[in-house]
Formats: structure tokens, C-alpha cells, sequence
């Protein structure tokens, strides 16, 4: 019986999903731009949560400012997630021509293994599957299971796409992960979300304290690989993924500083892109011993 519900349900999501992949990308932006802005105006609960974001990383703004980037933050948002139905669906060739790779690209057709720092800017799935398309040969990433089997059956097949990837389930912990280091695959990070106290070091995100997996620098560690950062932005014609040199002396043995390192890094490229970050997660849910809650 369940599965019969969470078919009917999730199927109309995929059929329009399906459909919404051959409209021009200029007709699928403007949709999720209105469709952002109702978001903004009536999901109260998220559009607090990304006010308290920005006021706390960025104090030095005006709330006029705050409110301005939020609003265009959520059209991103609803612009992204409709972008996921030609991702996922558009022929190969649409795909490539509308996801550029720029920058360090070679250091992903090399044939030893690396962890990719892909933060999230709403971009993240657009830059996942041009990797995989253009650059890896095999790759993996780390997901969290849907409740509904079928959206995440059809989430799964979005996002392994294109070559050789592999989704390991979170609940695997760290050794499904080095495993696949250690096979060779690429392994696509996004390790910059409060996921509770447990494995994660307090350190400064924007000067706040914040909960922060330690995983970029445990697992290059443990598997003995180097790291590469992907930084996905949006732009007028699809997306561009700028790929970096793998980042020198890291990781250093010291997972608190490396963590904080990768903090720091992620703020230069939020400050250049504060529109396209997840803004709508609440990033600083988990308080050190003794402070309160801030949403």
C-alpha cells in the first residue's frame, strides 16, 4: 500500500519534471523567478531562517540589503530547481552546452583520486553532473535518503547520470566513502551544513560559531587523496563550474584547522555569490554548550 502511494504521488512531479526539460531556459528562469518570489512572500518559516543567515554573516548590511538578496535568493532557489528537469532529462548535448567547466580542469582527468569540495550554491547538482559528464570517469557522492521511495529512486537516477557514479547513503558513515577513494573515484563533497554536534568541530563560519562536519579533511586524510574545490555558479545560458588546484599542505593533520580553513575559503566565494548560496538551511541550528538558539 505504500509503495502504490508514494508512486502516484511522486509521479506526476516526474512527469512534469520530464516535461519542463524542453522548454527554452529563458521560459524555465522566468518561471522560477515568480515562482521564488511567492516562495519569498509566503514561506514565512524560510524566508526567517535566510534573514537570520544574513543578518548574522553579514551584520555590516543594511536590512533593506538583507531583505534584497533574500528575495533574489529564493528566485535562484525555485530557478535551480527547475533547472534540475533539463539537467536531469535534456539530451546529453544540451547539458554540455549549457554547463561549462573552466579553471584547473585537468587536475579531474588525472588518474589518482581526490575529494571535490563542492559547497552548496544552488548550482550544486548542475555542477555534479557536468563533472561527471565532462571530466570523471568515475565518481561518487554522499546522499540522505528520501522518505518517499520512489522521489528518491528518481533523485538517485538524476544525479548518477552521467558515468561511473556512485551514491553512498550517509547513514554508511566515513568508510564507504574512503572506500571509493581508494578504488579511484572521485569523490563530489558538500560538507558545509549544520548536521548536529555529532563529528563536527565548532569553528568561526562569517565570524559566528558554527557546527561544521569535519569530513573535507578527514577523509582526504584517511584516504590519502588531495582536494580540489568546485564552486557552481548560475548564469543567463545554464551554469559555469570553476574547478581550483588542489589546495596546498591540506589537509595538515589538524582537523579543527582545516575545517575552519575550509570555512574561511567558502566565505571569499560566498561574498562573490551571496545571491546563489543556501541561504533557506538553517546553518547554525546546533549552539555551542551554554548559547541559545538563534531562529
Amino acid at each position: 500500500m505504500t509503495t502504490t502511494t508514494t508512486t502516484t504521488t511522486t509521479a506526476p512531479i516526474v512527469r512534469l519534471m520530464r516535461a519542463l526539460a524542453h522548454l527554452p531556459l529563458p521560459v524555465l528562469r522566468a518561471l522560477g523567478a515568480a515562482l521564488g518570489v511567492l516562495f519569498y512572500v509566503f514561506k514565512r518559516r524560510r524566508r526567517r531562517i535566510a534573514l537570520t543567515n544574513l543578518r548574522l554573516c553579514f551584520p555590516e548590511w543594511s536590512e533593506a540589503e538583507r531583505r534584497r538578496v533574500a528575495r533574489r535568493n529564493f528566485c535562484r532557489f525555485m530557478q535551480a530547481l527547475f533547472d534540475r528537469a533539463w539537467v536531469w532529462h535534456a539530451p546529453p548535448e544540451v547539458v554540455r552546452r549549457r554547463i561549462r567547466l573552466v579553471g584547473e580542469v585537468h587536475e579531474l582527468r588525472r588518474a589518482e583520486a581526490a575529494v571535490i569540495f563542492a559547497p552548496h550554491f544552488y548550482g550544486m547538482d548542475a555542477g555534479g553532473a557536468a563533472i561527471m559528464q565532462q571530466a570523471v570517469q568515475r565518481g561518487a557522492s554522499i546522499y540522505s535518503p528520501q522518505n518517499d521511495a520512489a522521489f528518491d529512486a528518481w533523485m538517485r537516477a538524476g544525479r548518477e547520470r552521467f558515468g561511473d557514479t556512485l551514491m553512498l547513503n550517509r547513514r554508511d558513515g566515513v568508510r564507504a566513502a574512503i572506500r571509493a577513494l581508494r578504488s579511484g573515484r572521485y569523490l563530489y563533497l558538500l560538507p558545509d551544513m549544520d548536521l548536529g554536534a555529532q563529528d563536527a568541530v565548532f569553528v568561526p563560519f562569517f565570524g559566528v560559531p558554527c557546527a561544521t562536519v569535519a569530513a573535507l579533511p578527514r577523509l582526504a586524510r584517511l584516504a590519502g587523496v588531495r582536494v580540489v574545490a568546485s564552486i557552481t555558479r548560475m548564469t543567463p545560458t545554464g551554469y559555469e563550474t570553476r574547478i581550483s588546484a588542489p589546495w596546498p599542505d591540506y589537509p595538515s593533520g589538524n582537523d579543527e584547522a582545516d575545517t575552519a580553513l575550509m570555512n574561511q575559503r567558502l566565505e571569499e566565494e560566498i561574498r562573490a555569490l551571496p545571491e546563489q548560496y543556501y541561504w533557506v538551511h538553517q546553518r547554525f541550528k546546533t549552539r555551542p554548550p551554554g548559547q541559545a538558539g538563534v531562529y
